[in-house]
């Protein structure tokens, strides 16, 4: 074989292996864009379940302080109920 076709045997060579690698990193990007958009979708469900957490406690708390106060509501009357009632003992 002449010089020239090992010229253009490698220079093919060269070309085909450039491609192939540049082939190989597209699909790296492609694949860490990916993973990147579902890290992103995963946060923002992530924050969305919080806000909704954060939101259930805080009506759960609500709730609990009302509780308390009819709780003192009913303790206050239920001691009125024994000072009126005339069959109760002291």
């Amino acid at each position: 074989m002449s010089t020239w076709t090992w010229i253009v045997i490698v220079v093919a060579a060269l070309i085909v292996l450039a491609i192939v690698l540049w082939g190989m990193r597209k699909g790296r990007e492609r694949r860490l864009e990916s993973k990147r958009e579902e890290a992103s979708n995963l946060r923002q469900q992530a924050e969305t379940k919080a806000q909704r957490a954060e939101h259930r406690a805080s009506v759960a708390d609500e709730l609990s302080q009302r509780a308390s106060v009819e709780r003192q509501e009913a303790q206050v009357t239920a001691r009125r109920a024994d000072e009126v009632d005339p069959d109760v003992d002291d």
